[in-house]
């Protein structure tokens, strides 16, 4: 075994923002409560008050990239020795390698995202993160500028190659719609039947309107502490056990490695990394939490990391193994297409709370290990979570 990152960090505080009634809210015309800073703020309050630390013991940063780092840390009072920008699973990274070679001792991971008042559009012409996106500008003058053209085009030949069914897709959307009725700060919460999903339109087909993820507005905020400092906090820290990534970068640009592969060769390369490190394997694993800005990213991390074999995942879900009470519950929380779309950062929360027992009736049982799984722009990234 690697032991690499095993357990040099735990997590000792999570916030997140009330998404619901923000969003209940602008549905009603009413204007926005804050803007991405505003929100992160909110979260990075709450974490605080969650771990029971004060200000002055942080003394690392990692802002998500909706916001700025320097105006970030000003607005949070924060005057942290080392920090900087990234997402939610490399940000977690980030931090623990920052704890192990000693560049901080306690950081804050914090994400605001106005996305919904804001009317950022992800696809278009003028979809969010411009020349960033470089397939978007490669692919503009076909007409070829959103994810959902991307994931619609590349899932229908993964149906063809594997001959899952609308059917058995559905399943993701109406396990996940059936934890967020169960979760208070789920966006949407009213259950939806197979033959809901099947009856809702096509936005880009294969993909119903089910299979795409939310728009909303949110917050969401993490405290990771160095291993012996986060059990002098608090009693029940979530260390993190293991971490992993892989990218597919050959031919990235012309979106062939998730046309053509489905992310599989740079998840199981990732797969041997994060079980390694953490010294279990998939049976150990009582959650998965999937980044899924659209829901066929769930049977292909099913896939990639071990749970069924390639071609497998079909059955899967058919059989019920990721719901509530299944083999793998996954997006206990309700995940991007039912809670909340906070890309990747709310997942961080869910995991955590699961640990700890404090899900209610979305709770699952002995909950000893949680596998955080993000595949998106040509690299895959795994986080496993435990007590």
């Amino acid at each position: 075994m690697s032991k690499g990152l095993h357990k040099v960090a735990g997590v000792v505080g999570v916030g997140d923002t009330d998404w619901r009634a923000d969003y209940a809210a602008q549905r009603k015309g009413e204007p926005a409560r804050f803007d991405g800073i505003g929100l992160a703020s909110l979260a990075f309050k709450r974490a605080l008050a969650d771990s029971g630390l004060k200000r002055d013991d942080i003394d690392g940063l990692i802002v998500g990239p909706t916001t700025p780092y320097e105006r970030m840390g000003e607005v949070l009072g924060l005057d942290t020795r080392w920090g900087g920008q990234a997402d939610a699973m490399l940000g977690v990274i980030q931090a623990c390698m920052a704890i192990k070679s000693g560049l901080a001792e306690v950081v804050a991971l914090v994400y605001g995202n106005n996305q919904r008042s804001g009317k950022v559009n992800y696809g278009g012409s003028n979809a969010a993160g411009g020349q960033s996106f470089l397939s978007y500008v490669y692919h503009a003058p076909w007409g070829f500028t959103s994810q959902g053209a991307l994931y619609a085009m590349m899932f229908q030949r993964y149906m063809e190659e594997t001959g899952l069914t609308s059917a058995q897709l559905g399943q993701v959307a109406v396990a996940q719609r059936e934890a967020a009725s169960l979760n208070p700060g789920a966006v949407m919460q009213e259950r939806i039947t197979t033959q809901d999903y099947l009856d809702s339109r096509f936005v880009c087909e294969p993909l119903h309107l089910f299979d795409y993820c939310l728009i909303n507005d949110g917050g969401v905020a993490l405290i990771i502490a160095e291993a012996e400092r986060a059990k002098s906090i608090r009693p029940d820290p979530v260390m993190i056990h293991g971490v992993g990534r892989y990218d597919l970068n050959s031919g990235a640009t012309s979106l062939e490695p998730r046309l053509t592969d489905y992310y599989l060769p740079a998840q199981q390369k990732v797969a041997e990394q994060v079980f390694n490190m953490a010294g279990v394997g998939p049976e150990d694993m009582s959650s998965a939490q999937v980044y899924d800005s659209f829901s066929c990213h769930i049977p292909l991390a099913l896939e990639g990391y071990g749970y069924c074999p390639p071609g497998g995942a079909g059955q899967f879900l058919e059989e019920g193994h990721h719901r509530l009470g299944g083999r793998l519950p996954v997006n206990t929380s309700g995940g991007h297409l039912s809670e909340s779309y906070m890309q990747g950062w709310a997942h961080q929360v869910e995991a955590v709370r699961q640990l700890r027992g404090q899900c209610g009736a979305r709770q699952v049982p002995g909950c000893n290990y949680v596998h955080y799984s993000s595949d998106v722009a040509g690299k895959a990234v795994s986080i496993i979570y435990g007590r």
